[in-house]
């Protein structure tokens, strides 16, 4: 398969899952509010980690090795 439309199928199935993951906090929010405050405290944890992680989008691929 060629290395672009590898790339380009990872972004597509990227987007998918945004979306899916949006729609899931949306969902969410609709439903009653969580009582436990441990529960909401491990949530909100989960959520500032996954914020913390870099967007692989923005970082530059390797370079291929020299032969």
């Amino acid at each position: 398969m060629h290395p672009h439309t590898h790339l380009q199928l990872h972004r597509i199935r990227s987007a998918e899952l945004r979306r899916q993951a949006a729609d899931f906090r949306l969902a969410a929010l609709r439903r009653a509010p969580r009582g436990d405050l441990r529960t909401q405290l491990g949530w909100t944890m989960v959520e500032l980690g996954l914020r913390l992680i870099p967007d692989r989008s923005a970082m530059p691929s390797r370079a291929p090795r020299p032969a």
